[in-house]
Formats: C-alpha cells, structure tokens, sequence
C-alpha cells in the first residue's frame, strides 16, 4: 500500500515563482518485508509525574505503520502476506531500520522481522 506524503519544497531560482512553496507528493512504498513507521513521540512524563528533558527522553520504540511492502518472495517463488497493515500501531526494535526524512518529520522503514508487536 502507498502512502502519499505532502511536503513543501523552497522554490527554484529558475522557476519565475520566487516567493510560493511548490508543493510535491511524494509516494513511498517499501519493496518486498520492509514497513514504514512514523515514530510516535516519547513520553516527556513519567509515571511519577516528572517531565523529561528532550536529551533524557528514549528512543520511541512504538509508531504507526504508514505503508507496507507487498510481502517476501519464499524460495517456491510464492510471495508471503505481510502480517502487518496501514493504520496499526507497532512496537519495534529500538535500533532496528533505516531513518529517512519525510517533511520536516524523521520516520523507519524495518523489516517486519523487527517488529514485535501490534499494539491493539
């Protein structure tokens, strides 16, 4: 599934609009078992009530699932569903996957091997 994604660009020199943001859309889709996750935000509270200072806060280990590849290719040469969807929240590995900027906003694209769990 393929998530579209509006982001503002500066506008080019050349282009004779100085002044306007050209807006693009930009598809992701992650090819074979890779999902990409928007990390949701850390708790800035703790249970105790104290607020965390950002260099305190953990890397978030939960995000929603914006796309999904469509699945491996097993050694039959038949492709196997992905277990994860579009919409659901997930916990994943800490330090698993690749970070990639979409907008101003720092998203992962893992394996679905690193995901743990689906968070209902």
């Amino acid at each position: 599934m393929v998530h579209s994604i509006r982001s503002a660009r500066s506008p080019r020199s050349n282009s004779g609009q100085a002044g306007q943001a050209n807006k693009i859309n930009m598809n992701i889709k992650p090819l074979f078992n890779n999902v990409l996750i928007k990390p949701l935000e850390a708790e800035e509270k703790t249970s105790g009530g104290i607020y965390l200072p950002e260099t305190a806060k953990e890397k978030p280990q939960i995000g929603l699932v914006m796309a999904v590849g469509e699945g491996e290719i097993t050694p039959k040469g038949e492709r196997k569903p992905m277990s994860v969807r579009v919409g659901q929240r997930v916990m994943y590995k800490k330090w698993g996957g690749n970070e990639i900027k979409v907008g101003n906003e720092e998203w992962t694209i893992v394996e679905e091997k690193d995901i743990l769990a689906i968070i209902s």
